[in-house]
């Protein structure tokens, strides 16, 4: 059964230019929260959310502190803080160490949305040049929720998502990354119409 009630993705090198693609082309019927890890750099101003409101119809914030999760709404991490979801599904920001010399770091944000959510979560693993983000996607699919990889063709950095799929296993959805909004529309959107994943 589907039953997602929020979508984290995490990515680093080239993802930003996948998230241009996949983001526009989610219908709104994919109603549902969306919390962004990149890697980013921890001096410079963030420009993401600038980014991504020039293509997006739903709303586009930086994450800040025990702000409350929204639907519509689509949620970036800060430069050189971590990102969290609380189990109340509201954000936390953290200076702990970094995480695979990156903070924010993709598993923090994924193993917490694992706790917070347990099945109801999907995470997605974009381009990107280290192994953050595969022990967090392992930890989603652990809990019982949907890992989901952009296919390592299709991505710019493959390093990520190939490691993604190493850890987590058969169970990960490669997907490719022209088909990844429709896919995450069908997931999201089977909730409503009949309940039952799209595969």
């Amino acid at each position: 059964m589907s039953n997602i009630e929020a979508i984290v993705i995490g990515g680093s090198a080239g993802a930003l230019d996948a998230l241009l693609s996949i983001l526009p082309a989610l219908p709104e019927q994919v109603s549902c929260p969306i919390v962004i890890v990149l890697h980013l750099p921890p001096a410079l101003p963030n420009h993401v959310p600038e980014i991504l409101s020039r293509v997006c119809a739903r709303a586009v914030h930086e994450a800040e502190d025990k702000a409350p999760l929204r639907d519509q709404t689509i949620y970036v991490a800060a430069p050189n803080y971590h990102l969290l979801i609380e189990r109340n599904r509201s954000l936390s920001l953290s200076i702990d160490e970094p995480v695979h010399h990156s903070r924010p770091a993709i598993d923090v944000l994924f193993e917490s949305a694992a706790d917070a959510y347990g099945p109801a979560v999907a995470g997605l693993v974009l381009s990107g040049a280290n192994q953050d983000g595969a022990e967090g996607l392992w930890k989603i699919r652990q809990a019982g929720g949907v890992a989901i990889v952009q296919a390592p063709a299709t991505a710019s950095s493959p390093m990520m998502p190939e490691m993604a799929m190493r850890r987590v296993g058969p169970s990960a959805h490669v997907v490719s990354l022209l088909d990844l909004g429709a896919f995450l529309a069908k997931l999201v959107g089977a909730k409503t119409r009949c309940g039952d994943l799209p595969w």
